[in-house]
């Protein structure tokens, strides 16, 4: 059997870590050794920004909702309006509350009020 070099193989591999890494400052999109380091780390980030990103939404969700309660000026805090609406079964979560909050406040005053009484 004839002896085969690794070069289209290698040169492809490497072609595809800096197509990755195209936009990189420095060697990182040019050598590729530190093109490989930093596309594994760039995957490792984009990974984790997923999960903050779902985190960070929640929160402003959170915060959307009680400055709406805040304004409305009826005593009722981000806490015991999610018990409330909890113990209502309001079918609705916290994304939709947050933009029906900061869309059409005429409508998010009709849920506090099914929700109170």
């Amino acid at each position: 059997m004839p002896r085969t070099k690794t070069g289209t193989v290698r040169h492809r591999r490497h072609k595809k870590v800096l197509d990755r890494t195209k936009g990189f400052r420095g060697a990182n999109n040019r050598l590729y050794k530190h093109a490989k380091e930093a596309d594994l780390h760039a995957g490792q980030y984009a990974y984790i920004g997923r999960k903050l990103r779902k985190r960070d939404m929640r929160s402003l969700w959170i915060t959307r909702i009680s400055a709406a309660l805040n304004t409305m000026g009826i005593g009722l805090n981000y806490s015991r309006f999610i018990n409330l609406a909890k113990k209502a079964n309001l079918g609705l979560d916290r994304k939709i509350l947050a933009d029906i909050a900061v869309t059409d406040f005429t409508t998010f005053t009709t849920i506090i009020n099914k929700v109170r009484g």
